[in-house]
């Protein structure tokens, strides 16, 4: 009478163990996408530093005091700011997650979520800053 009360107790437990460990499973892979996200457009973007570096490098000689000296200086500005940008972001990240929650998808604490909500934020508009000031920079020196 006992084994029969049992057996589907215990059954219920174990599909409750296994149903939490699969809505933890759920939440990693969650984070693991997110985190990979955030790390796709990092890797997007950034082999696009040197062709910042080298915009900034042609702008700069043609900077004076002319309307459109103040345009080519305007195009360096913005470039230097998406790169500050971008390494403030990468100096930030590194300093918040460690390499198995970046490289090995280790479960993020709450609070660390919370940041990489706010690091994929961050990281979105790093890229849009840097998209745009290369192409200012790019249509600037064309036309000139």
């Amino acid at each position: 009478m006992i084994l029969k009360k049992t057996i589907p107790f215990l059954a219920l437990i174990l599909v409750f163990m296994f149903s939490c460990k699969e809505e933890g499973k759920k939440e990693r892979k969650s984070e693991t996408s997110q985190m990979n996200e955030v790390m796709a457009i990092h890797d997007e973007v950034m082999p696009k530093m040197s062709t910042v570096g080298k915009l900034v490098g042609e702008l700069k000689p043609r900077i004076d005091s002319t309307e459109t000296g103040m345009q080519y200086e305007a195009a360096m500005k913005d470039l230097q700011e998406a790169h500050k940008g971008m390494m403030e972001w990468m100096q930030d990240f590194g300093d918040t997650f460690d390499s198995d929650e970046i490289l090995n998808g280790k479960a993020l604490t709450e609070e660390k979520q919370k940041l990489l909500d706010a690091e994929e934020t961050k990281i979105k508009e790093v890229r849009d800053a840097i998209n745009s000031s290369i192409e200012k920079a790019e249509v600037l020196l064309d036309a000139n």
